[in-house]
């Protein structure tokens, strides 16, 4: 076990189960006895790992149109549920997340049965908002240090609301792999002035959607809407990840 009863590698059946999705790749919904997992699309280019935020898991619109779209560009998306947010699913109430670490071993389990299945295709880590944070942390520890490809972070919580000193970058220096971070020029976790002031690895690719907030909604009174800034969001993943 790696901590607070996380397993070290998925049941035998789940990793069969998520050997043929990856396969199929056609979007389906499966359990697994850690969480729920999806695949979209088909890794043409790359793989992309990608984890929900603290509140919202992947049925939400945003989580939806963004996996949609990355997994048009020949990117593959597996979305995984963290065990918490399954029994909020299940449970039909909000609930809290673990402390951080039992998350970032839950995601291990996940890189680790999809690099067995196929250690070729590049596989990317990310997510939204907390699963961002997670994926960040997991990023240093080692094997995956070496073996992740590469880091997509979407509104990354660079602090809590309000609180711009209360960063959450101490693990930064450690990451070695390219980063590329897609923030809201209006996010609160992390809006572009505050950003700009941080101290980030040199790898660091930082790109910022014009009036967007935590979740790239921009204001009424703008030209763009979330689904042009998920879509220019999308354009700049497919192309780090060399789908175009």
């Amino acid at each position: 076990m790696t901590g607070e009863g996380t397993p070290v590698r998925l049941e035998l059946q789940d990793s069969e189960r998520l050997e043929a999705a990856l396969e199929r790749g056609d979007g389906r919904r499966h359990e697994t006895a850690l969480g729920s997992f999806q695949v979209e699309g088909a890794a043409v280019h790359a793989r992309w790992l990608l984890c929900h935020g603290a509140g919202a898991g992947h049925d939400s619109s945003f989580l939806t149109s963004l996996r949609q779209a990355i997994a048009a560009t020949g990117v593959q998306v597996v979305a995984i549920e963290f065990g918490y947010m399954a029994m909020m699913r299940r449970e039909g109430r909000r609930r809290p997340p673990p402390r951080v670490e039992r998350l970032v071993d839950e995601l291990a389990v996940w890189q680790h049965a999809i690099r067995e299945h196929d250690s070729l295709t590049p596989l990317w880590l990310g997510g939204k908002s907390m699963g961002g944070r997670v994926a960040s942390l997991l990023a240093t520890r080692a094997p995956v240090a070496h073996e992740c490809a590469g880091l997509v972070l979407c509104g990354y919580p660079f602090h809590p609301p309000g609180k711009p000193e209360r960063t959450r970058l101490d693990h930064w220096s450690a990451i070695c792999c390219p980063l590329v971070v897609i923030q809201g020029t209006r996010d609160p976790f992390g809006r572009r002035e505050e950003v700009a002031d941080y101290a980030l690895p040199p790898q660091t690719e930082m790109h910022f959607l014009e009036g967007g907030d935590h979740d790239w909604q921009p204001p009424k009174r703008s030209d763009a809407t979330q689904d042009s800034l998920i879509a220019e969001a999308s354009s700049i993943i497919a192309r780090r990840l060399g789908a175009r």
